[in-house]
């Protein structure tokens, strides 16, 4: 994982290169902070992954759930965190608790994992699965704020890159320890629940003894009349224009973008894969956001996130026109898999950099919370639309639609997108001085 880096500086990061002891020519390391959470994501990646690989045919061929039941069960496993993403935010910013929350949410997710070894019916499952994605609704925006706020503005690209590519790792190596343990252990369902249960203590424990509470102090305090932090608060961020836009935008492209369970079982019918190889579907996605996501987290911080963001949705979009063209090779489905993984690696983290730019740190996780809230809901009601739109007209039609759909998006957000800021400068909504220090961590 590379951490520091010699390229020349922009006249915006040369103040906060001198400041940090840098000579010409070199940007800052990625902050300890970000390592140390990148590590927390890669651990829990790798148990969640795990029940995530095993899921289904535990639940349908071991349980005997019929597939409407399984559809149900997905569905509350896939949007529920979408609905709690806000009160965690809120109760992160409330004294500025981000570790707190962050680690509430992580040890609740950790501790549903034995839970799936007792929960034998639809609605204990149900519940085991919706209090697993509480805790993961619960921790993301204050993991992501601890990001933002340990790292300068004019590389907060490549620190949510790092992140993203060690989280992604994590979800590589997950599926693969679950193989291997059901191939080994006799019990193999309950074998995979407790190992996870064992993975994910682990990657609370990294949390609690190598993440600080909160980044070190501020240079400058807060302004007089800055917001304090609550729901209120929070929704009154909108009215900021860049917030709003920001928002409004991931929203729209949200309602573009399928599941990513449609996407390979639309390759899978194009190609004729096999049950066996099914599985290793996901990993090519995991495997080119891994490859992809720290390159293009510097290029945003380089020539705009905006750009990187709308270009990941071009990238969407290709996938789209290839899953919808006639053209038979072997070639396609890594064509497919790498755009796909680019996709994911030019949005997830970039959206979080650029919104960080946008938010004042008093409300920095309920800004972030309140941006993935829209995008998780557009997204889930896409997939809801695009599954209805295949059993109504066929696969074809559906991602036909899809397609369409994702145009008109993708050219609505051109033409709302914020305003253009150099990457480096201060926002319009925090001091300077805030947003050039919030990180006075030792590089590593």
């Amino acid at each position: 994982m590379y951490v520091a880096d010699s390229r020349s500086t922009t006249p915006a990061t040369a103040a906060t290169a001198a400041a940090r002891g840098l000579g010409p020519g070199r940007r800052a390391a990625v902050a300890p902070t970000v390592l140390a959470l990148g590590t927390v994501s890669l651990v829990t990646d790798v148990s969640s992954e795990m029940v995530t690989a095993v899921l289904p045919l535990y639940l349908v061929a071991g349980l005997g759930l019929s597939p409407l039941g399984f559809g149900l069960l997905d569905g509350v496993y896939n949007g529920f965190s979408a609905l709690v993403r806000l009160v965690g935010g809120h109760l992160a910013d409330r004294g500025g608790r981000h570790k707190t929350v962050a680690a509430l949410g992580y040890g609740l997710s950790a501790l549903c994992k034995p839970l799936l070894l007792v929960a034998g019916s639809l609605p204990l499952i149900g519940a085991v699965l919706a209090a697993d994605r509480t805790g993961k609704g619960l921790r993301t925006a204050p993991r992501d704020a601890l990001i933002s706020l340990a790292s300068p503005e004019e590389s907060r690209g490549r620190a949510f890159g790092v992140h993203r590519a060690m989280d992604t790792a994590g979800a590589l190596i997950g599926p693969l320890v679950a193989f291997l343990i059901l191939r080994q252990a006799v019990d193999g369902y309950d074998a995979v629940f407790t190992v996870s249960f064992c993975v994910a203590a682990a990657g609370v424990l990294v949390l609690l003894l190598f993440v600080p509470s909160r980044p070190r102090p501020l240079a400058a305090p807060a302004p007089d009349g800055a917001p304090r932090a609550s729901l209120k608060a929070a929704l009154a961020l909108l009215r900021l224009p860049d917030v709003r836009r920001l928002a409004l935008c991931a929203l729209l492209l949200g309602l573009a973008t399928v599941s990513d369970s449609f996407v390979y079982l639309l390759l899978q019918r194009r190609l004729g894969v096999t049950d066996h190889w099914f599985a290793l579907l996901p990993i090519g996605t995991a495997a080119a956001f891994l490859l992809l996501a720290v390159p293009l987290g510097r290029l945003a911080d380089r020539i705009g996130r905006w750009r990187v963001f709308l270009g990941g949705h071009v990238a969407l979009l290709l996938v789209y026109g290839a899953l919808l063209s006639g053209w038979q090779s072997p070639a396609l489905p890594y064509l497919v898999l790498a755009l796909h993984g680019g996709f994911y690696a030019a949005t997830d983290g970039v959206l979080m950099a650029a919104a960080a730019g946008c938010v004042p740190p008093e409300l920095r996780s309920s800004g972030l919370a309140l941006i993935q809230t829209g995008q998780a809901l557009a997204r889930f009601g896409c997939s809801i639309a695009f599954g209805a739109a295949w059993t109504a007209w066929g696969d074809r039609w559906a991602v036909g639609a899809a397609t369409a759909v994702l145009a008109v998006c993708a050219a609505t957000a051109f033409a709302l997108r914020p305003a253009p800021r150099e990457p480096g400068t201060a926002t319009a909504t925090a001091p300077p001085t805030a947003t050039d220090t919030a990180s006075e961590e030792t590089p590593v």
